[in-house]
């Protein structure tokens, strides 16, 4: 999810795509280009993109963020980027891809499911929440474009199973869109609160600990109904901590959650 000054959305490479709008696209074992597109990315994984991938793996969050992610702090920028580490080969190709195809498809991230398809958070004069832009970038090597299958968003998003992460990205987005300046006062944005922020949004296995714990309930309350599905629901607790990363960095307040 890209942010954009609405200013200079017209500069943007690619075809800006409304809801009714269409565009042709077809993936298949069949075109020569077949998971080429699978090689030296600098993909960004979102909050619900981790969540999915460790539970395909078997894995906690602890141990998939150590093993198959990169955690980037740009100059200038207050939260951190998360990156998908790519294997130590020659074509540095996703760390899930195999001849076949992909191991984790079921579980694919929001960037795969989209593709060919951007999504961006257009920012600017009356854009105060922040409004999604779309926008078909194939690469210029992608047969899959020259297919005859036509698409809106919609219907794409529908034959990806994609709804569900596009919703979750965009709230993520309208997260992140905050930490455009700095909550972190003089600890800055590598100190123990932006830790605590990180691990509500990127750790829900460690969050969860936390909020069980540690004397987490003694300083805020939360529902008893939304307390049993925090211990089991990893999407649950990812919500929560969105909530509780405004609440805590921020003051907004949630419904959800409200200091003692």
């Amino acid at each position: 999810m890209k942010f954009i000054d609405a200013g200079k959305l017209k500069e943007l490479p690619g075809r800006l795509i409304n809801a009714r709008d269409t565009f042709s696209f077809r993936c298949h074992a069949e075109v020569a280009c077949f998971n080429l597109c699978c090689r030296n990315l600098n993909l960004f994984l979102y909050p619900y993109d981790v969540v999915r991938l460790k539970n395909n793996l078997g894995m906690t969050s602890d141990e998939f963020l150590d093993r198959y992610v990169d955690v980037v702090l740009r100059e200038g920028n207050f939260f951190p980027e998360v990156l998908l580490r790519m294997a130590d080969n020659a074509e540095k190709t996703c760390p899930f891809l195999l001849d076949e195809g992909c191991r984790v498809y079921p579980d694919r991230p929001d960037t795969c499911r989209t593709f060919p398809v951007e999504q961006g958070m257009l920012f600017g004069p009356g854009k105060k929440e922040g409004q999604q832009v779309c926008f078909f970038r194939p690469p210029d090597f992608c047969e899959g474009q020259h297919e005859d299958k036509a698409w809106t968003l919609a219907s794409w998003a529908a034959d990806q199973d994609a709804e569900l992460f596009n919703k979750m990205t965009l709230a993520w987005s309208r997260v992140k869109a905050l930490f455009h300046c700095s909550p972190w006062g003089d600890e800055g944005p590598e100190g123990a609160k932006a830790k605590m922020a990180f691990m509500a949004t990127y750790n829900v296995d460690q969050f969860r600990e936390f909020v069980f714990g540690s004397s987490f309930l003694k300083r805020y309350k939360v529902k008893s109904a939304l307390l049993k599905k925090l211990e089991i629901d990893d999407l649950a607790m990812l919500r929560f901590g969105f909530d509780w990363v405004k609440l805590f960095a921020w003051g907004i307040q949630s419904k959800k959650i409200r200091k003692c």
